[in-house]
């Protein structure tokens, strides 16, 4: 039994100021690993979420699919390449509540674990400065070195209970005084499960939830950080 208490923490939008993945699908279109025309899956509800005329869900549920379709047959190698770059352009781009939070459950010996649905490269990577202990991303199909695009695992990285349920097995953890942090509706799944779940700048769906449970939600705007709202 290990005996340390653990924190689940959702990456994007959550520590990093933004999603991993168009950060990654940005970069791909740019060095022309993908085609200009990847953008024309997103760049319209992009426009619609910035004017606040559409969801965040529709803008990041297009950016998938431009990098799903794109991926195929893209080198392995090129990929991880590519990710590493976008770590290291954007390693510092997080918020002081969460990145502050981590160091300090750090420093308590918590045992820290990352789910995130950017790829596992990406989140491996990012997380790895911040002492991640354990790192789960969404895992695509490399065959003889060149990414197929289909994706592994899913039914258990689609759902972040089941990967929470499934590493307190492995490493034979507990969940009495756990911790978790989640920003959106796709991580009311594993803050129902720890004993402390926080909810930083939650959207809409989540913000209801938290309400509802009387969970805590954190809001960090510019230079200010608000609790207990």
């Amino acid at each position: 039994m290990n005996n340390k208490k653990i924190a689940i923490f959702d990456i994007d939008g959550t520590i990093f100021r933004s999603s991993l993945l168009i950060e990654l699908v940005e970069l791909l279109v740019s060095e022309g690993l993908f085609p200009e025309s990847a953008k024309d899956e997103y760049v319209d509800a992009y426009k619609k979420w910035f004017n606040r005329s559409g969801s965040y869900e529709d803008y990041i549920s297009g950016v998938i699919l431009a990098f799903e379709k794109n991926i195929k047959g893209i080198n392995y190698d090129v990929f991880v390449e590519a990710s590493r770059q976008v770590v290291e352009l954007n390693k510092n781009r997080v918020y002081r509540y969460t990145r502050d939070l981590v160091k300090k459950l750090k420093s308590e010996e918590y045992y820290l674990i990352a789910i995130s649905h950017s790829p596992k490269e990406l989140v491996q990577d990012f997380c790895q400065s911040l002492g991640f202990d354990k790192v789960y991303g969404w895992v695509y199909e490399n065959k003889e070195g060149f990414l197929t695009g289909k994706s592994l695992h899913l039914d258990l990285i689609s759902n972040k209970s089941k990967i929470l349920d499934r590493i307190i097995k492995k490493e034979g953890l507990k969940l009495k005084d756990s911790i978790g942090v989640g920003d959106s509706d796709g991580d009311i799944s594993f803050l129902s499960l720890v004993d402390n779940p926080i909810c930083f700048n939650p959207n809409g769906k989540l913000y209801k939830e938290a309400k509802k449970k009387s969970w805590p939600i954190v809001v960090e705007r510019k230079d200010v950080i608000y609790e207990n709202l």
